[in-house]
């Protein structure tokens, strides 16, 4: 087990790990226990009560955030023709056809999402071990795979997540920094959430929603009373 730093543990002692706190509350300490030199994440974890074995209980979707991630994202655009050139004007890193699922064949990965329009999914399709493991491969639920590739482009810059539930029905997503204002990470985490809710699976019952914890990239995790959010 790795040795934990003292600025680690004097973080650790400030949070009650018994407690749920209210959310504002929460948002408040792991600011001020914010220990890095640089500017952490803000990450937030959900433990859902689903059986995601099941495919009407699997979560994946995406969301522009209201304040934006304070990440900028590298976007790749699989495309040609006329959309090939609408993902240059629209701020695309990266634009290309079979030249780009070789360059990717070879091991580059310099991007942190992928956009592609339906008619490219049979070539893009050929890196599915090579991005699907990673989460970067393009799927219509999060809005990566669209003929609006301006629109799709635009929502990434602008701050959109994608979110999923793991295999133990876990969901985790940034939703922002710690130089962030109490209130931006608030409206943020709200605005996650409340998609979150809309999209209860008919299966679920009851406190679905069991389990959400905030931190920073190097800090403990701060729980949260999933009620205090709802009343936001």
């Amino acid at each position: 087990m790795a040795k934990r730093s003292k600025k680690y543990i004097d973080a650790v002692e400030k949070v009650d790990p018994h407690k749920e706190y209210d959310v504002q509350d929460a948002i408040e300490l792991i600011k001020e226990i914010d220990f890095s030199n640089m500017d952490s994440s803000i990450d937030i974890a959900y433990r859902l009560d689903l059986d995601v074995r099941q495919a009407d209980q699997q979560l994946r979707g995406s969301i522009v955030l209201p304040k934006g991630t304070g990440n900028t994202q590298t976007v790749v655009v699989f495309a040609k023709g006329e959309k090939a050139e609408e993902a240059k004007e629209a701020g695309a890193d990266f634009v290309g056809e079979e030249d780009l699922v070789e360059k990717i064949q070879g091991g580059w990965l310099d991007f942190d999402v992928a956009v592609a329009t339906p008619d490219m999914m049979a070539q893009v399709g050929k890196l599915g071990q090579i991005l699907g493991p990673k989460g970067l491969m393009p799927n219509p639920k999060t809005g990566t795979v669209t003929m609006d590739v301006e629109q799709a482009i635009n929502n990434i810059k602008a701050g959109q997540v994608t979110y999923r539930t793991d295999k133990e029905a876990n969901i985790h997503a940034a939703i922002g920094k710690a130089s962030f204002s109490k209130e931006d990470i608030l409206e943020n985490l709200t605005a996650l959430h409340e998609r979150l809710v809309q999209e209860k699976p008919a299966a679920a019952k009851g406190d679905w929603m069991q389990n959400l914890a905030i931190s920073t990239t190097f800090g403990p995790g701060v729980k949260i009373d999933v009620n205090s959010l709802s009343a936001e």
